[in-house]
């Protein structure tokens, strides 16, 4: 055997030389159970925390969940009688587009239009179900994107061509009016439509002039109250008005000169006896036959507006045998007859005007002037809860009221009015 072979045996003292501390890679395994000791440590106290703060929680007393918001909508869910507008609850709040207001409604305005909506003559309404309502007033509550010419607290009147019959609406800023100080919700809600129409067909339509004579039909009814008054601001103006025998004592406090009662007499001939040469504006919101009669109480010159069609109305519901003699009964004429007659016609409907709003805003300007001067004021004959609302259109289709009949999501007492204004 070589000496090499025999030193072979010696080779087993390897491990002896591992060992040796020549480096610290070895006593890393040394240290790792350090660090799994502090982590069990630690862990405990990790643990308390979240603990703790569950304990905490549960001891805090909860939030109560906020409820929903709901508001009061009158809809109109078929054509026919008064039962047709029936109150319901809406859920949730509605939100304002760009340019749009969020309106607390306190008060609405009813008016002629939505009796021949809820019949379905008019044609002015979208699919059913809808809210009726042309006028309002009430609260802004929140602006929509975009809006500057408002404020949040602002209280406004709302026009619009429907769907104000509600607690809370979204509107346009630019189809709101600031109320002036010292007007109730009740009196804002009862200017819009009525004095708007009484100044374009009496004033524009009409160009109303010192001396001349006007006869207005419904004459104690929310536009009738308002032609009167308008009528005043326009020196030594003769003022026919029909109504029934029981309003004509407010028809003379209100200005008319002359009252006649449709119902007992023929006010052709009482005009004619007063003025045999007629009068130089006729104001017609009945149609049919009475625009023919209408027309032929004018003067040279003078003037014949129509602006509605209430003959029609004869019951809750839609009559087609009033429909077909109003139909059989309309007026016509020609052009060729039309000069030779020197008279004007003219035809008027504020549902179609919604959209000129700079028109109208120069309206209702020149009308809260007239109403701070104190020469205009809404005559309110009557207030409604939403409730109620059948009884309120029953009280206009049957002619009793004098003045504007007003509907309210809530009946306000005299002290909350009080400290509202």
């Amino acid at each position: 055997m070589s000496a090499g072979e025999e030193a072979a045996p010696a080779q087993p003292q390897k491990p002896q030389e591992e060992q040796k501390p020549q480096d610290e890679k070895p006593a890393a395994p040394a240290e790792e159970p350090k660090k799994e000791e502090a982590e069990a440590a630690a862990a405990p106290e990790q643990e308390e925390k979240p603990a703790a703060a569950a304990e905490e929680a549960a001891a805090a007393p909860a939030e109560p969940p906020q409820p929903e918001v709901t508001y009061k909508s009158l809809v109109l869910s078929g054509h026919g009688g008064y039962d047709k507008v029936k109150l319901q609850t809406k859920k949730g709040q509605p939100k304002p587009k760009a340019g749009e207001l969020l309106i607390r409604v306190r008060a609405c305005g009813l008016n002629f239009s939505d009796l021949l909506a809820r019949q379905g003559v008019s044609d002015r309404l979208p699919s059913m179900p809808v809210s009726l309502g042309m006028e309002c007033a009430g609260i802004v509550e929140e602006l929509g994107e975009g809006v500057t010419e408002r404020q949040v607290g602002d209280k406004v009147m709302v026009f619009s061509r429907y769907g104000l019959w509600q607690e809370l609406v979204t509107v346009p800023a630019n189809r709101t009016y600031v109320m002036p100080e010292g007007m109730s919700f009740e009196e804002g809600a009862g200017l819009l439509v009525n004095y708007i129409t009484a100044y374009m067909v009496l004033l524009d339509f009409g160009n109303l002039k010192p001396k001349q004579s006007i006869l207005v039909h419904m004459a104690a009814g929310g536009v009738g109250t308002a032609v009167v008054q308008l009528s005043k601001t326009v020196k030594d103006v003769t003022i026919f008005g029909t109504a029934s025998g029981a309003k004509h004592e407010a028809l003379k406090e209100n200005g008319v000169t002359h009252p006649i009662d449709y119902r007992t007499t023929d006010y052709v001939e009482e005009v004619r006896k007063i003025s045999p040469k007629g009068v130089d504006i006729v104001l017609d919101p009945l149609g049919g036959s009475d625009t023919s009669k209408g027309y032929s109480l004018l003067k040279p010159m003078g003037k014949l507006v129509i602006y509605g069609a209430a003959n029609l109305l004869t019951g809750q519901k839609k009559n087609i045998m009033a429909l077909a003699k109003s139909w059989w009964n309309q007026f016509s004429i020609n052009a060729m007859q039309l000069i030779g007659s020197n008279k004007a016609v003219c035809g008027f409907l504020l549902g179609r005007l919604d959209e000129e709003t700079e028109m109208l805003t120069d309206i209702v300007a020149m009308l809260l002037d007239l109403y701070k001067q104190g020469k205009i004021k809404p005559k309110i004959d009557s207030v409604y809860p939403f409730e109620q609302v059948g009884d309120a259109m029953r009280q206009m289709q049957e002619k009793k009221n004098i003045g504007k009949i007003i509907l309210v999501p809530e009946v306000q007492k005299e002290e909350e009015k009080k400290e509202e204004n």
